[in-house]
């Protein structure tokens, strides 16, 4: 059994009561510094390397040709894995993926698969026969809190920078060795931010410490014309509506700041 963080979650609540953070932040400034590296992988279609302040994770994007859904013939796919290695924190084990990982994979891909972020018809090569299928996994390098938001902004930027391996012409075969100039049909840019209730206080980016004291948390999805394509909540603790009204708001704003830190990267 890998051991606990331990954490004094009483002295982090009273701390976010009095608007003050352990490591001296405001409560809705996100840890330097935000970093964004793209293609750190030859063999995948697109990837990138996402780091806030000390959490590290990386994401890549792989393209295969597929049969299409029976309900959706003319149509391609999308899916999303998330692992949490075991190098990353001491709270996670080898073997199948947990409930963390689980509940990761499925924030991220609910707030694009919701935007429709891909034109998943122009994925579709012969109708009930073939389309791309877009896989993303997403891989904790270091997890000193907030996956939810690394790993939304990771995902991103490598569905923005893949690029569709070569297809011979001929036999349809693919050859991963080599990569087209040929974007993804991405329609939108969906961004997840996840605002967290301590202390009767909101904050953004939580260190791994201030995740095991909050009291509620929301994760909010969103383009960049500000419209919302999903929300999880989490957390034992109830939200009112005016709680929500104020996270949707603050979510909002941050995400404006993690998209323009990813288009100085990545159009």
């Amino acid at each position: 059994m890998n051991a606990p963080i331990i954490v004094n979650k009483d002295t982090i609540m009273q701390l976010a009561k009095a608007g003050k953070r352990l490591d001296g932040r405001a409560l809705t400034d996100y840890r330097q510094p935000i970093k964004i590296d793209l293609d750190i992988s030859w063999t995948a279609e697109g990837s990138t390397r996402v780091q806030i302040g000390d959490t590290v994770v990386m994401a890549g994007v792989k393209l295969s040709l597929e049969k299409p859904y029976n309900d959706t013939p003319d149509q391609g796919g999308i899916m999303i894995n998330a692992e949490l290695l075991p190098l990353s924190s001491p709270e996670y084990e080898s073997g199948p993926p947990g409930i963390k990982a689980i509940e990761l994979a499925r924030v991220t891909d609910r707030g694009i698969r919701e935007a429709k972020a891909i034109d998943m018809k122009k994925l579709c090569v012969v109708p009930g026969e073939k389309a791309w299928f877009v896989i993303i996994d997403i891989i904790t390098i270091n997890d000193a809190g907030n996956l939810f938001d690394a790993a939304g902004l990771a995902a991103l930027a490598a569905l923005k920078s893949a690029k569709f391996p070569q297809v011979d012409s001929e036999t349809g075969a693919i050859d991963y060795k080599k990569k087209t100039d040929q974007k993804l049909p991405l329609l939108k840019d969906p961004l997840a931010v996840t605002i967290y209730k301590i202390g009767g206080k909101l904050l953004v980016d939580p260190t791994a410490e201030e995740e095991h004291a909050y009291d509620a948390r929301l994760t909010v999805a969103s383009d960049s014309k500000g419209t919302i394509s999903a929300m999880q909540k989490g957390g034992e603790s109830p939200l009112s509506i005016a709680e929500v009204g104020q996270m949707v708001e603050l979510a909002l704003e941050k995400a404006k700041f993690l998209r323009d830190e990813l288009n100085k990267v990545v159009k």
